[in-house]
């Protein structure tokens, strides 16, 4: 049975005034906005909510989040809204206190998946790929969620536990060659797709958190993941005031802040890179050693998405260089072709270009000009098809990865809601732009 929300009903009817001179980007809004509710949520008997990633039957602790994120705004006052995202916690809450090292689960205990992974398996996991953005999504959506409805009943007992498992295993790993009991290896794949030696390359005590994988699902080539530690610091914040506000435990408020301050002193110490062309830049991955991998990848936490996480904003001189260099020729991936240019991933073909970089480059800019190019690319680059995808080629939209990605469908919504709504940012003139030309 669909899910229909009234305050999507609503935002959908809003912006065919705001887009009435853009019927492509109002079709592919309509479509992208409403995508996750018509294709990947399940209202589950036991009150959680499942939403699998799309092409890919399992949940994944991350994409779900992501796929929901564009409803935060929407959501007071609508109860299908609240009921999906509260029954999405509950559910990403349990399976935290499953397997926290997991990033991908199955709906029900059937061992669907990647069973012959070499790690410690579950027949709920359907990949155990360890990353910490994984376990940062979910409180950075419990977090939107309150701060926009006001409503505290998804912070429960189960919700408390699975804040201090994640806790506990960024704690374990910050010293991963001493103490964490993770290891990962998986055999006749590519080499992106296992850990070296099972447990990765050596690493040397910074204060940061140690994460086996990229939000790409491919492995870190130095294993301190810069913008994934970032966006721990900025949920350990969260962490903080919902252990303090909400749940009234000065213990767990004071092991976040306190994790909070060690992860991010690690990475102002060891994740500073001083590029001879651009300056003191943000690294994307480090070891401790003094080795540096310079590049950026599509799949947020991202450099490029810094500001959007909330790690720091565009006025950071670190950031604005860092934003040059990974928008520029010197970052491996990024690609100019004719139909345009941004950053792609080594998760994908040489020269395809994310959407989901696409929109982030958009939503982390104050340029008009460029938010309308971004637009307009977007645009002429869905095949089509009206909805987003994983990735194209530069040079034909037509070649492009996975059909069906509602994550990159849901960040396109969130933009199109944000430049509307967005009183101190980019103007909703951008939707203009293109027209003046």
């Amino acid at each position: 049975m669909p899910i229909v929300s009234e305050n999507v009903s609503n935002a959908l009817n809003e912006m065919k005034n705001t887009l009435d001179e853009r019927p492509k980007l109002l079709r592919m809004f309509n479509k992208c906005l409403t995508n996750t509710l018509e294709t990947t949520t399940e209202l589950l008997d036991d009150g959680t909510t499942f939403v699998f990633t799309g092409d890919i039957p399992a949940m994944w602790l991350r994409d779900s989040a992501a796929q929901v994120s564009q409803y935060i705004s929407l959501c007071a006052g609508d109860g299908v809204l609240q009921r999906v995202i509260e029954g999405l916690l509950r559910r990403q809450a349990m399976y935290i206190c499953i397997d926290p090292y997991a990033n991908a689960f199955n709906k029900e205990s059937n061992g669907s998946g990647h069973q012959s992974d070499d790690t410690t398996q579950s027949p709920w996991v359907w990949e155990r790929k360890y990353e910490i953005d994984s376990l940062c999504y979910p409180v950075r959506l419990a977090y939107k969620y309150w701060k926009s409805t006001g409503k505290t009943a998804v912070f429960d007992d189960a919700f408390r536990d699975a804040l201090y498992t994640i806790l506990k295993v960024w704690r374990v790993e910050q010293r991963h060659t001493e103490s964490s009991p993770y290891q990962f290896a998986r055999s006749d794949c590519p080499a992106t797709d296992t850990l070296r030696n099972k447990s990765g390359m050596p690493v040397n005590y910074t204060g940061m958190t140690w994460s086996g994988f990229r939000p790409s699902d491919d492995a870190c080539t130095f294993n301190y993941l810069i913008p994934s530690n970032m966006f721990a610091v900025v949920v350990l914040g969260y962490m903080g005031e919902i252990a303090e506000a909400v749940y009234g435990d000065t213990a767990l408020a004071a092991s976040a802040h306190s994790l909070r301050e060690e992860i991010d002193f690690g990475i102002k110490t060891y994740g500073v890179y001083y590029h001879p062309v651009f300056g003191k830049i943000y690294a994307y991955e480090t070891d401790g050693f003094g080795n540096y991998n310079l590049m950026d990848d599509a799949n947020i936490p991202s450099l490029l998405s810094i500001p959007y996480l909330g790690y720091t904003d565009d006025s950071d001189p670190i950031y604005a260089n860092t934003r040059r260099f990974i928008l520029s020729e010197y970052n491996d991936y990024y690609y100019q072709g004719t139909y345009g240019a941004g950053i792609g991933s080594p998760h994908t073909p040489d020269r395809y270009i994310w959407h989901i970089s696409l929109v982030m480059q958009a939503l982390t800019s104050r340029d008009n000009d460029e938010i309308a190019e971004i637009l307009r690319v977007l645009e002429t680059t869905d095949a089509d098809t009206d909805y987003m995808h994983e990735s194209f080629f530069a040079d034909d939209p037509t070649a492009f990865t996975r059909p069906w990605f509602a994550w990159a469908n849901s960040l396109f919504a969130e933009l199109i809601l944000t430049l509307v709504s967005t009183a101190d940012g980019p103007s909703p003139d951008v939707f203009e732009i293109k027209n003046e030309e």
